[in-house]
């Protein structure tokens, strides 16, 4: 399915964003701090809730808290290594720029607690941190405060001296020399008086002569060349001032070009007309526009499609030819048109894709789009084994790892992103509900806009039961029912799932993101996604579009085709990690699994034994990838040597076939030597 729900959330917050409301004359009339709250309003700073409204007078927890500083001082976005900070969430950005810079810690554990109210001590300590940010000493030598044995540290009572002597906070009681005052630590603040306090810091960092500095955009390379006088001629280009500049000679054929190309020492592409057919050196990626995939074929001939991509995400490079480029996405090989594909010189721009383990051995993953100049990242699971906390690595499929040398660092697979969508979850309906109300209510009381009403409103609410129906009826995983119905549709807080109780994507194309099924009730929904794609084209063998019952990625597993966005079985593996980790760890690492090794046609058998009685199903040949190894995935229930001398393993079947008494056969066996085990460790 050519969609990605994502984007249109992202492009739908940024909208918002852009756009502050500052027509609340009803709730800000009269207000005390009336002219500050406007003010950070019609910055941007303060943001009103999904109905509209500011409400001045709500407590303010430590992430909004974070998020507000973060743009009153013009922090450029960073990725957050909190343990309970989701990297995705519209905040996480700011925060992580706060975490950055020093000004706000979190625990000796690694969390950040982002919903924790913000007392007056904490604002103090953060502003008076943020004050030594900016590299200006106060004197607040004369201030005395007579609440000060109500403080918490040391660091408050300098901390609120600082404020008060800087005008950036007032205390509750102050005497006429404006030297003796009461603070009250343990107040807590409000909306109105936060923005009182950004307002005044503002004006203390311009009196200071402290320029406000705008957020970091990125930088957005020049168009690559001009086209050529000639558009049936080919001609070199190099590189000035972040930028492609043509060279005078002109070439007849491509072959001409690619030898001068070559021979050249300042060279670093060619172009054909306006289009840029080859660099020496830099990233390859689909070139769009946004919304417009590109497709990966078989052959150069174009007649046989592999997977495609949304625009804007890279692909390596393995062969450059005048009409195609032979790429690599994900594990598998194939061949793009090439108006279908643009290139970056590293000259012009370093960014790409890596991955990254946090402090709380986390695995994240950052990914570039080269149309948007932006990075984006999700937290895929724990670090393998191998990997270094705080060093990048690189992978075209995420499963076969680079360090910064290009040499082989190791193997892993995420396990939930390969763990068979056949096995059964370990937690009840009731679990499942109790986890949904969790979520949403963290999702509420984040204070985003788009998650207000959250416990009330989102379409996964009382689901537990239906899922485990499905799970028990039609053979989907329950645990992947449910994530990948949170990653589609943000919670059940889209726009398709509160408006057509679309929570899986269904229908919903890169090019028309407003576009969905539409459905009765969310369980109707979960129906069709079960059965029209997980077990129709995408989990049963030999179907349409089956490359494995697993989330996988572009190669292996639902992501080869279900979504443009190369990272989306990762994603849902994520989800599913996460989710699981938050409800007791029942389900991760319950099984050994492991991927067919052949490129042939494979049989599953009822038994561990080869007649023609045993045939269950087969698996369909298949290309196993760049480095040979990307089979089906399959998860292992036991072993046993068979008859013939081999170890057999009892896997669980990605067919839905049925007994003679109607029962599903859940279970198949094959051969050992056809199977690899995989290192999700």
């Amino acid at each position: 399915m050519k969609r990605k729900l994502a984007m249109m959330f992202v492009i739908f917050m940024l909208m918002l964003q852009l756009t502050p409301s500052i027509s609340h004359a009803d709730e800000l009339t009269g207000l005390t701090l009336e002219k500050e709250v406007r003010e950070m309003v019609s910055r941007g700073i303060i943001k009103g809730y999904s109905d509209g409204k500011i409400y001045p007078k709500a407590d303010v927890n430590r992430g909004d808290f974070a998020a507000f500083l973060a743009r009153t001082m013009g922090l450029s976005p960073e990725v957050p290594e909190f343990t309970d900070v989701n990297p995705s969430s519209a905040i996480a950005g700011e925060i992580g720029a706060i975490q950055k810079s020093g000004i706000m810690k979190g625990t000796l554990d690694g969390k950040f607690m982002p919903l924790k109210l913000m007392t007056r001590e904490e604002m103090a300590v953060t502003a008076a941190r943020a004050i030594n940010h900016l590299g200006i000493t106060v004197d607040a030598n004369d201030i005395v405060l007579t609440d000060e044995s109500l403080f918490a540290s040391t660091e408050g009572i300098s901390a609120a001296k600082t404020v008060f002597a800087a005008g950036i906070m007032n205390g509750t009681k102050v005497d006429p020399t404006r030297t003796i005052i009461t603070f009250d630590p343990a107040g807590l603040s409000k909306r109105d008086q936060v923005a009182a306090v950004l307002s005044r810091f503002l004006a203390f960092r311009a009196k200071h002569e402290i320029p406000e500095v705008e957020p970091e955009q990125p930088s957005i390379p020049q168009p690559p060349a001009p086209p050529a006088a000639d558009p049936e001629k080919f001609q070199l280009a190099v590189v000035e001032n972040k930028s492609m500049k043509l060279l005078d000679k002109k070439y007849n054929t491509y072959a001409e070009a690619v030898k001068a190309f070559t021979a050249s020492p300042i060279a670093e592409g060619i172009y054909k007309g306006k289009e840029l057919l080859r660099i020496k050196s830099g990233m390859a990626f689909a070139q769009g526009p946004l919304g417009v995939n590109t497709v990966i074929y078989s052959s150069p001939s174009f007649g046989t499609q592999l997977t495609y991509i949304e625009a804007g995400r890279e692909m390596g490079v393995l062969e450059y030819a005048e009409n195609y480029i032979k790429v690599q996405v994900g594990d598998t090989v194939g061949y793009v048109k090439q108006n279908q594909v643009d290139f970056r010189p590293v000259s012009i721009n370093q960014a790409k894709d890596y991955y990254i383990g946090n402090s709380n051995n986390e695995l994240l993953h950052y990914t570039y789009n080269y149309l948007t100049n932006a990075y984006g990242a999700y937290n895929i699971g724990p670090v393998p084994s191998f990997m270094k906390i705080g060093t990048k690595y690189y992978s075209r499929d995420g499963v076969h790892y680079l360090d910064g040398a290009g040499k082989v660092a190791g193997t892993h697979y995420p396990y939930f992103q390969f763990q068979s969508i056949r096995s059964k979850t370990e937690y009840t309906a009731e679990e499942i509900d109790a986890f949904i109300l969790q979520i949403l209510t963290e999702k509420e009381n984040t204070g985003q806009s788009r998650y207000a009403g959250a416990i009330v409103k989102s379409k996964l609410r009382g689901l537990g039961s239906y899922i485990k129906e499905m799970e028990a009826q039609y053979r989907v995983n329950g645990l992947f029912i449910l994530s990948t119905a949170m990653h589609e549709s943000d919670f059940g807080m889209s726009r398709n799932a509160l408006e057509k109780n679309n929570l899986f994507g269904i229908r919903v194309f890169d090019s028309t993101p407003e576009a969905g099924e539409k459905y009765a009730t969310p369980q109707r929904s979960i129906e069709a996604f079960v059965l029209e794609y997980a077990n129709k084209n995408y989990g049963i063998p030999g179907a349409a579009y089956a490359k494995g019952a697993a989330p996988g990625n572009k190669t292996s597993g639902f992501n080869v085709h279900y979504a443009s966005d190369p990272t989306w079985g990762a994603k849902i593996s994520g989800h599913m990690w996460r989710t699981d980790r938050a409800m007791g760890g029942k389900d991760a690492y319950k099984y050994r699994l492991a991927m067919t090794n052949i490129k042939s046609s494979l049989n599953v058998r009822t038994a561990p034994v080869v007649s023609s009685d045993t045939l269950l199903f087969s698996f369909s040949d298949r290309d196993l990838g760049r480095s040979g190894e990307s089979g089906y995935p399959v998860a292992i229930v036991e072993q046993q040597k068979g008859a013939d001398g081999y170890i057999w393993y009892k896997i669980f079947a990605d067919s839905v076939t049925k007994d003679a008494n109607g029962e599903h056969i859940e279970f198949g066996w094959i051969r050992g030597d056809f199977l690899t085990e995989l290192n999700t460790r």
